[in-house]
């Protein structure tokens, strides 16, 4: 990332209100999440060379940083990852978004009624944030607990989410991913990834088997706010072993549906008719 690269909305936005805006906030925030988007530790030269900034600027900003808990130094090594501070921001914000309240009794009863682990996710940017994971009373335990982020591209639950997005920005969004490969089931471009997405579309729900990981298969509906904007999403996932694959298709789909509609008509949402 560029520091210095700004939308032209941005710079508009700086022009007429450069009384307010801090530069040095924003280079500090850009620095978190350069280290967050890293995931692994990253030296002070990395740091400036990744958000052009000089090395001296970039020392200044972990020090504070580090100084504050939002960042830990790497003993031996120089290097930087996220602090204890960061997650308690983090936390905090996860505890103010109502849809997690909303929606745990429905995730609970999703869990009850299929026996397979559910979860709550929202986007951000080109990731899916898992917001809560209300684990299978028996069999496997799920992974994808709170705070996993998992490229969109690539899961079911990404599809439903960027289904709010026109094809143009869908392409801009990924249009510098490699599309890292999870399973040979992960879409390895743009093309196919709208592909995907027209098709949760068009069905209002995705199955997926061996798609987040070999051996695994999901279902997952969105979520729409009472602006008919997709929300969020739930899915139930895990092994093919948890699933009886003679009602996936029929009982367990409409299982995720309604939850899903439950929960949208919990946050205002009401469906065209």
């Amino acid at each position: 990332m560029d520091i210095e690269e700004e939308s032209a909305d941005n710079r508009e936005t700086h022009k007429n209100h450069d009384i307010y805006f801090v530069p040095g906030l924003r280079r500090g925030l850009l620095l978190l999440e350069t280290v967050a988007d890293a995931r692994r530790p990253l030296s002070v030269s990395e740091i400036a060379r990744r958000l052009s900034l000089t090395r001296s600027t970039v020392f200044r900003l972990t020090y504070t940083l580090r100084f504050m808990g939002f960042l830990e130094e790497v003993a031996d090594s120089k290097s930087f990852t996220l602090g204890p501070r960061v997650l308690n921001i983090g936390y905090a914000y996860l505890a103010s978004k109502d849809i997690i309240e909303v929606s745990r009794a429905d995730l609970e009863l999703l869990r009850d009624n299929t026996n397979v682990s559910a979860h709550l996710a929202i986007r951000d940017r080109k990731e899916v944030l898992y917001l809560s994971c209300v684990q299978t009373r028996s069999g496997f335990l799920s992974n994808l607990n709170v705070g996993t982020r998992l490229p969109a591209y690539a899961t079911p639950m990404g599809w439903l989410l960027l289904s709010d997005l026109s094809s143009r920005e869908i392409g801009l969004l990924f249009e510098s991913s490699g599309f890292e490969p999870m399973t040979e089931q992960t879409p390895k471009s743009v093309a196919e990834l709208m592909g995907k997405v027209s098709d949760a579309v068009v069905k209002g729900y995705v199955i997926s088997r061996g798609v987040v990981e070999a051996g695994g298969s999901t279902i997952a509906a969105p979520i729409f706010d009472r602006n008919g904007k997709v929300a969020a999403a739930i899915d139930i996932s895990g092994p093919d072993t948890a699933f009886d694959m003679t009602q996936i298709e029929t009982l367990d789909v409409q299982e995720v549906v309604n939850a899903a509609l439950r929960i949208s008509a919990r946050l205002g949402y009401v469906p065209k008719r």
